[in-house]
């Protein structure tokens, strides 16, 4: 049913004409089960019904209301009857709660895919931005990042220590272990007990380290730096601190914001070192004649990390 049971004997007076130029006429109004019936209020003879779902009021908040069968109908029907006008009022809202929306469906999708879209960006877009821009970088620019990244460590450690005859000895240790372009080592005098690694190949290692009088040490703990770096590209994680917008600048500029990487050097002094798989680190001292072969019965003696003389210059490389 398209009426409502407390509205089934409704009936009131109303004005009524069949098209514009007739005169209006008094007419009985009755609330039918799915029409309103116009009649002769004395002989009660019908004169017209009209379908309650179809009725347009053309004169939305005003009294009287005035109703048409249809929107382009000749055709009006005058209520003053408030019981009457609430009744049709209703009917017609009953009517459009009950009909589909696609507009608010299509709205409720939409918000639900760019919602989706917008965690896809949050949550993926940073960190495929970041690998992609540390995968396309050239060595250059790598190592120019891994100096700023050296000079915000020093604000804690200091300058690199410069001693002539130890930084010479420590240019021959580094080739000794990463082989001639491999890398970069760098001693720091305070701040820092043993190495990290920083990117563009730099390792830096910590003045206490060459306090040990082991030689074999620094370069297990070199070697084991490298691994880490292999292992975790430094200059992803240096990127992740620096932001999305400072990666997107480099991506498309060449250069990052001056205090992107401002911090980052306390970051990485106070990180925990990662553990390194041993067989590769082995491997490594194997590759760098600093373990005897596997399987070897009598090896020959293995080659010295530095020569004594060396390793003495490296020892005093921060006191000059």
């Amino acid at each position: 049913m398209t009426a409502l049971s407390e509205y089934q004997r409704l009936e009131c007076m109303g004005l009524w004409r069949d098209d514009p130029q007739s005169q209006r006429r008094e007419v009985l109004v009755s609330f039918g089960d799915a029409t309103l019936m116009i009649a002769d209020p004395r002989s009660l003879r019908p004169l017209a019904h009209w379908s309650l779902p179809a009725v347009e009021r053309r004169n939305p908040g005003v009294r009287p209301a005035i109703y048409a069968p249809s929107d382009d109908a000749p055709e009006e029907l005058e209520l003053s009857d408030d019981l009457m006008i609430a009744a049709i009022g209703k009917v017609h809202r009953l009517i459009a709660a009950r009909q589909p929306h696609p507009g608010r469906l299509r709205r409720a999708i939409l918000t639900t895919v760019l919602t989706g879209v917008l965690a896809v960006a949050v949550l993926v877009l940073p960190g495929v931005l970041v690998e992609h821009t540390a995968s396309v970088l050239p060595m250059s620019k790598r190592a120019e990042i891994g100096r700023t990244v050296l000079a915000d460590v020093a604000r804690s450690t200091g300058q690199p220590c410069a001693g002539t005859e130890g930084l010479a000895a420590l240019g021959r240790l580094s080739e000794r272990l990463m082989g001639t372009g491999g890398g970069e080592l760098v001693v720091v005098p305070q701040g820092l007990a043993d190495t990290r690694h920083l990117p563009g190949r730099i390792i830096v290692v910590g003045a206490p380290m060459l306090a040990r009088d082991d030689p074999a040490a620094l370069s297990r703990a070199v070697l084991a730096e490298r691994i880490r770096s292999g292992q975790r590209d430094p200059l992803v994680e240096a990127l992740r601190y620096a932001g999305l917008g400072a990666t997107f600048q480099l991506l498309t500029t060449g250069n990052m914001p001056r205090k992107a990487l401002s911090g980052y050097g306390t970051r990485i002094l106070q990180g925990e070192e990662a553990p390194v798989d041993e067989a590769r680190l082995t491997r490594a001292l194997r590759e760098n004649g600093l373990v005897a072969a596997e399987g070897t019965q009598a090896a020959p003696p293995l080659a010295p990390v530095l020569a004594d003389n060396d390793w003495v210059a490296l020892q005093g490389i921060c006191d000059e």
